[in-house]
């Protein structure tokens, strides 16, 4: 039953998301957004909304909760930039013949620098924080992360990359008429389901993955950090796989990295203030990893095109942590 209900949580966290994701695509549309800002704020904000919602709600659950909290912080990122970076790597190569661009990646480049930008500056100074026995010191940089973030964000809105087409956008799900374009209710009716049901199956995520822990004797800590990233990450991968497949670089490619930045800041901000933010081995490697993975990610981004040994990279980062985890015990 435990099983059942993990994977119900699951369930309702991605299809939550999917339909959060698509109803804020719209509204980005609405607000004449360009695709690097509709990828790298609305859609990844969007699909962030899980693995940010995860530690508020196991947070709640009191001190038992703070290692599956920790998890989902460091765990996010970690999981971004390896099997998420893979399977945009996967897309470009498998799809290349039926791409416009072929190989070649075409993202938007500035949109590109800032993100990445953001989470190699904050999240190896989230992660060294959490080395830093200092209260005061976590209050002061959780400051500085959110302000950090909201000039991010006012940047990212005056340079997103060119203004998506209706025509390019997938209909809205709640768009049962099939207008065009969909009503403004429709759009905000949307946002209220996909994030009710994301809440939802972040509370039940939490509660279950609590009790499997405990029955098999595995770290709340190491099981977050692979379980909770792994299924609410699933939207930001399935969207940037279909949509490298589809030409959709800028988006599929802000999408992952505007999530990095999202992830290694607001989330570890709410970490240093709610929790002890003392890191142990597997969460410090899992940060050590994703940080190699998001380097590389900008290094490829920025030459234009992924070649197989590069995909391959990001594959062996993510298993090098596996094994590492299952050797430490």
């Amino acid at each position: 039953m435990t099983v059942l209900l993990l994977l119900a949580s699951f369930a309702l966290i991605v299809g939550g998301a999917l339909l959060f994701t698509n109803a804020v695509e719209w509204f980005g549309h609405r607000l004449d957004l360009g695709q690097g800002a509709v990828g790298s704020l609305l859609a990844a904000v969007g699909t962030a909304l899980p693995e940010s919602l995860i530690p508020v709600v196991a947070l709640l659950a009191g001190a038992e909760g703070e290692d599956v909290a920790i998890g989902a912080i460091v765990g996010a990122p970690f999981m971004l930039g390896t099997i998420a970076m893979l399977l945009v790597g996967i897309s470009a190569l498998v799809f290349k013949g039926r791409r416009d661009q072929g190989r070649e990646i075409r993202a938007h480049i500035g949109t590109v620098n800032r993100d990445l930008g953001l989470f190699a500056i904050f999240f190896p100074a989230g992660i060294v924080l959490g080395l830093i026995e200092s209260k005061g010191l976590h209050y002061v940089a959780a400051a500085v992360f959110v302000l950090a973030y909201g000039i991010y964000a006012w940047r990212t809105v005056r340079g997103g990359g060119d203004t998506a087409e209706a025509e390019s956008l997938r209909p809205l799900t709640f768009d049962t008429t099939k207008k065009d374009p969909p009503s403004n209710f429709q759009i905000a009716a949307q946002v209220v389901v996909g994030l009710g049901a994301i809440i939802g199956g972040a509370e039940l995520f939490v509660e279950e993955v609590t009790k499997i822990s405990e029955s098999l004797g595995i770290d709340a800590l190491v099981l977050s950090l692979v379980l909770a990233p792994l299924a609410t990450e699933l939207p930001e991968k399935a969207n940037s796989f279909l949509w490298v497949r589809d030409s959709k670089d800028e988006l599929a490619i802000g999408n992952i990295t505007g999530a990095m930045a999202f992830q290694s800041t607001m989330p570890v901000a709410l970490g240093l203030v709610f929790t002890d933010w003392a890191l142990e081995l597997p969460a410090v490697a899992a940060g050590a990893i994703g940080l190699v993975g998001g380097l590389l990610a900008l290094w490829r981004i920025r030459r234009g095109w992924f070649e197989l040994p590069h995909v391959l990279a990001w594959g062996a980062l993510f298993t090098t942590f596996v094994v590492f985890v299952a050797l430490i015990g």
